[in-house]
């Protein structure tokens, strides 16, 4: 099962970020766990200037924006 954390305030682009993320697993089948993170500690851990930020499996791979379904299929299927 593959881990991904939504990094943000708990903002709009914040709530889309791990529900878009969720139902592009589910598309493809893929069983994930998202955890939204908004303690601002945890946040300056990872470097993220700008939210939403996307970690997966401990990794920053996206920030500032709602990532494009191409990009979450990839970190998908790595």
């Amino acid at each position: 099962m593959k881990t991904f954390k939504v990094l943000g305030s708990g903002c709009s682009k914040c709530q889309k970020t791990a529900s878009f993320i969720e139902k592009v697993a589910a598309d493809m089948g893929v069983e994930v766990r998202v955890i939204k993170e908004t303690d601002p500690m945890v946040i300056m851990q990872y470097g993220v200037m700008s939210t939403p930020a996307v970690v997966a499996d401990e990794k920053l791979v996206h920030s500032g924006s709602i990532p494009l379904r191409g990009a979450i299929e990839g970190w998908l299927a790595a």
